[in-house]
């Protein structure tokens, strides 16, 4: 037993069961290795990107049910590469949530770049875990 309750393990799959396919995109190490540790631990797989065009790459390659996407990155930020990704028909469904260490002055552009939703860091846990189990138990996303 993993000490887990059936709550937290409800949050690890998606709304048919599954688990999930999640990308990781931030160019600070730290922050994918506490991301995808945290994930994992709840039974997702895990990719990750290290910027933008890494990003768009790997998600195109790898087609995630999620990507959590810092939205500062070097090459091509995280507003960019949601655009691009919004862009490829195959990936309409993948959920994105834009992360930064900025605050809130970031929301309203990452939500018009294509983010779903937005979370600042540092994480507040809990509440990801909750944000993330209401958009996997969502039907997949559909092109606006």
């Amino acid at each position: 037993m993993d000490g887990r309750s059936d709550e937290n393990d409800m949050a690890a799959v998606s709304g048919d069961g599954r688990r999930c396919h999640i990308m990781v995109a931030d160019d600070y190490d730290i922050i994918r290795q506490l991301c995808r540790a945290w994930l994992e631990l709840r039974g997702h797989t895990v990719v990750e990107a290290e910027n933008g065009e890494e990003a768009v790459e790997i998600a195109r390659r790898e087609c995630p049910d999620l990507i959590l996407m810092d939205m500062s990155m070097p090459l091509l930020n995280g507003f960019a590469a949601t655009r691009r990704i919004r862009e490829i028909k195959e990936l309409c469904g993948v959920w994105i949530v834009g992360i930064s260490g900025i605050g809130k002055d970031h929301r309203a552009a990452a939500l018009e770049a294509g983010c779903d939703e937005y979370v600042t860091k540092p994480f507040d846990f809990p509440q990801l875990e909750k944000l993330l189990g209401q958009l996997l138990s969502r039907p997949p996303r559909t092109a606006d």
